[in-house]
Formats: structure tokens, C-alpha cells, sequence
């Protein structure tokens, strides 16, 4: 059994609003195991034999049955999970900015987004491999901030979420207790 951590896109916003308890209970009949949610802004942390394609394929169809939502998820191995928060420039907490991780299903995709937020002015952003970035943005002021009006564009949604990285550190410790 691997370790995975799974984030799912665009959950309790935008009116589509699922229980993390329905969650749970919609993946019973799934091939995982440990499931446990963490938020709720769709984190899940789980055990299963199969790869990350498969875990990716299961969830998402999961969704789709349970919920009618048709979803997009990104799927880590818990262990890259923590590799990519130790490789984070920023500060986890920073009373001025703050730190977000954009995960991607899709590395091209992510490449395009990584080289369009670096042409944006006074954006900082740390490329963390081919399935993450790190960026920063103003306390305050993040759906504001010009990279989050960038990778909120259409052309990435299907393809890449964001966490802050606080929650990314919850998601790390959660999913080392599997």
C-alpha cells in the first residue's frame, strides 16, 4: 500500500458543496483505505495499492457517481508531498505575504503557467518540479494578486489546484501517520 495525498479543484465554491463526511463515505467503495479529509477545501489523504494514474482515475469517478461533479484532482505521493514542502523558499506564516503551492495534473500545463506568472511584474514565484510551484502573495490581497488572477483562467483549471502552504504542512503530517 502507497501513501497519497489528493487535492480536488474547485470544492465548496463556485456551488459545488460537498460534505467531507459524504466524501468519506462515497470512497468506501473504492480501493482505498485510511481515508481521512482534512478542511474543507477538498484534501484527502488516503492508502491504496493502486499507482498515482489509478488513485487519479478512481477518485475522479468517485466524484462524478457520488456527486454528479465532474472533477479534477491532483495525486501526490505522500513522500513528494513532504519533499515539496521542505523544498519551499517561502515562510509557512509571514504577517506581511503568503505562501501557495500550485499543484498541476499536467507538468506542460504547469510550464506554461510558471513562464507566464514570471512576465507578470513583482511576482515571485519558486519552481518546485514538474508538478509544483510555490508563489507569493500579499496578505489581504491574494485573489487580487496578479498570479492568481492568471492561474485562475480556464486554460489551467482542469489541470492544476492551489493550496496555501499551511495547509500543505497539515496534509504532509497527515498523511505520514498512514
Amino acid at each position: 500500500m502507497n501513501s497519497y495525498a489528493v487535492f480536488l479543484r474547485g470544492i465548496n465554491v463556485g456551488g459545488i458543496n460537498i460534505k467531507m463526511a459524504d466524501l468519506r463515505e462515497a470512497l468506501k467503495s473504492r480501493p482505498f483505505s485510511g481515508v481521512k479529509t482534512l478542511l474543507a477545501s477538498g484534501n484527502v489523504v488516503l492508502a491504496s495499492g493502486l499507482d498515482p494514474a489509478g488513485v487519479k482515475a478512481e477518485f475522479e469517478a468517485c466524484l462524478r457517481e457520488a456527486f454528479g461533479y465532474d472533477a479534477w484532482v491532483v495525486v501526490l505521493a505522500a513522500a513528494r508531498v513532504a519533499e515539496l514542502v521542505a523544498a519551499c523558499p517561502y515562510p509557512a506564516d509571514d504577517a506581511t505575504t503568503h505562501t501557495y503551492l500550485t499543484l498541476a495534473s499536467d507538468p506542460d500545463v504547469l510550464a506554461e503557467l510558471y513562464e507566464a506568472g514570471r512576465a507578470l511584474d513583482g511576482t515571485e514565484l519558486a519552481r518546485l518540479g514538474p508538478e509544483a510551484m510555490a508563489w507569493l502573495a500579499p496578505a489581504g490581497g491574494t485573489l487580487d494578486s496578479p498570479f492568481s488572477k492568471l492561474s485562475s483562467k480556464p486554460k489551467y483549471k482542469a489541470a492544476t489546484t492551489t493550496r496555501n502552504l499551511r495547509t500543505m504542512i497539515k496534509v504532509r503530517d497527515a498523511a505520514a501517520l498512514l
